[in-house]
């Protein structure tokens, strides 16, 4: 009979541990990486969304976000992929570019090395030229890149991601060429569009929303108007049939104990039906597109497809 009450008791406490395990996470600050500049979409996207991962975590949560720009992107995710599976450090992924970075170059990742929690975002690309340009449409950018080859400069955040994508698909539809101009993030290159150091860029809406009065919208690359820039016609009004944009979510390295990446997940769940959320996101001009755990690594699968499809028929290098 002791031995009965003996393992009873040790089964209660092991339990007891368990829970208490559970409930302490997190016992320290968690580290978002951010492989783009501050400023950028993605940027934006995480400095937007973690107080309310932090408020759905409870226990004290604290998350400071840390960029580590370079490699359009590769730097950062690659951190977040050798990284220790404790739910302390986690990053930004961003499709199709984190995707495309295994196709292009050497990585030290690939679908496999990551615990996917959620998909926040899904931002529609656009084309935007500098106020006083004179490319004040896509007709007008069209004619000029017709008339001279590899003349028009395109500003974009890296090469192998959306925009590009999105460039080479205009290029196809236009029998156009243009000379891409690669940046470190968005933000250095809405500057340079700005400044007039190259004609145009290529960005997504939430990047652009609240610089209208210093930037022509020529399109907006989905299905029906945007209501970020409502007054914007799409490509396929002017008779480009582009659909495409960028997909942000975050994600842990793989191996994450399942108690752990179940409790992120259901914090971004969480912050998905939160009002405050919402207006924060929308504030910010991000279209919030919640998906998490296996449905997120189901979209990647996709995107990497696609990914392959393009640089195996148009590769960007």
């Amino acid at each position: 009979m002791l031995n009965i009450f003996k393992k009873t008791a040790i089964a209660g406490a092991m339990i007891l541990t368990a829970g208490t395990a559970l409930a302490e996470y997190p016992e320290k600050p968690i580290e978002v990486i951010v492989g783009y500049s501050a400023g950028g979409g993605t940027d934006v996207m995480a400095r937007t969304t973690m107080p309310f991962i932090e408020k759905y975590l409870g226990n004290g949560a604290s998350i400071v976000v840390k960029n580590m720009p370079g490699a359009s992107g590769q730097i950062g995710i690659t951190e977040v992929a050798g990284s220790e599976p404790d739910g302390y450090t986690l990053g930004t992924f961003n499709l199709p570019g984190m995707m495309a970075r295994t196709l292009d170059r050497e990585a030290a990742y690939d679908r496999n090395s990551f615990t996917y929690l959620a998909n926040v975002v899904n931002d529609p690309n656009v084309i935007v030229s500098a106020k006083g340009s004179g490319i004040n449409s896509m007709d007008d950018l069209i004619a000029v890149a017709k008339e001279a080859p590899l003349a028009v400069t395109v500003g974009m955040s890296s090469l192998g991601g959306d925009d590009h994508f999105l460039l080479i698909k205009l290029q196809k539809l236009t029998e156009t060429e243009f000379t891409v101009v690669p940046f470190k993030g968005s933000a250095p290159a809405r500057t340079a569009v700005m400044g007039g150091h190259v004609a145009v860029g290529i960005f997504n809406v939430s990047e652009v929303a609240k610089f209208q009065g210093e930037l022509n919208v020529l399109g907006v690359a989905q299905p029906a108007r945007s209501d970020f820039a409502p007054e914007v016609p799409t490509f396929r009004e002017q008779g480009l049939d582009l659909i495409n944009g960028s997909m942000r979510g975050v994600v842990a390295p793989a191996g994450l104990p399942k108690d752990v990446a179940d409790a992120l997940r259901a914090a971004f769940e969480k912050a998905a039906q939160d009002p405050d959320f919402l207006k924060a996101m929308a504030d910010t001009a991000n279209p919030v597109s919640m998906v998490t755990g296996e449905e997120f690594r189901e979209l990647t699968d996709g995107l990497y497809d696609l990914a392959k499809e393009t640089w195996e028929t148009t590769p960007w290098n």
